[in-house]
């Protein structure tokens, strides 16, 4: 009896692990600061690391498409340079930020609690990419192939002349730019993903909650 009461005890502390890491998570992307800091009007001086111009709102979907392809030429290249390297973990560690961009309307939507985050994330990938065309040790065939394909593609969708509030603000290395909790609210497609997300980690906590066994005693009573 004492065997299996630990051993229903053990099992429900494994199969709650994976829901708690999942919590974690969430309550440390709401404990981010409820909105985010833009340099441009900051009382102190910028923080110290790598200046990243920003780029045009119609510029952000061309370079989120081309985005795999910027990863794939840093990660492939020979030697190490520090800036390279702070562009690189800056871009993970902002697209973690806002997400990867998979909230409807980061990219599209002005109005978007996520479209600053967005911003800054796709401008460290652009920066990025312009690094590495300076970088020795680089495949610069690919690099200018690259650089080419998107010029030629914002030049196709006048991406350069569509502009947002965030197109004149730049970022840096050294700060992360968290989404605007506080609109989330009041941006339907946001809220809207909110509560399917919310559904979707209700249903997985009934499914992965344990459940008493019903044994059934002699004579054909349930215990």
């Amino acid at each position: 009896m004492m065997n299996s009461i630990v051993g229903q005890r053990a099992r429900r502390r494994g199969g709650l692990k994976p829901l708690a890491a999942l919590i974690a998570v969430l309550c440390m992307l709401g404990a981010a600061p409820s909105e985010a800091h833009r340099i441009s009007t900051r009382s102190g001086p910028p923080p110290a690391g790598v200046s990243i111009p920003s780029l045009k709102h119609g510029q952000m979907a061309v370079i989120r498409d081309n985005l795999p392809a910027i990863r794939a030429l840093a990660s492939a290249r020979v030697g190490f340079d520090l800036t390279t390297w702070r562009l690189e973990d800056y871009l993970n560690l902002q697209s973690f930020a806002c997400l990867w961009g998979i909230v409807p309307g980061s990219i599209t939507d002005e109005e978007s609690p996520f479209n600053e985050c967005a911003h800054a994330y796709l401008a460290a990938g652009r920066a990025l990419l312009l690094q590495l065309a300076h970088e020795p040790g680089a495949d610069h065939k690919s690099i200018d192939a690259l650089i080419g394909k998107i010029e030629v593609e914002m030049l196709a969708d006048g991406a350069s002349l569509n502009l947002c509030r965030y197109s004149d603000e730049p970022f840096n290395t050294n700060e992360i730019i968290w989404p605007h909790w506080s609109m989330a609210p009041f941006h339907p497609p946001t809220a809207m993903m909110a509560g399917a997300a919310f559904a979707v980690l209700s249903i997985a906590v009934w499914g992965a909650w344990p459940r008493r066994s019903v044994r059934p005693l002699r004579g054909g009573v349930s215990a």
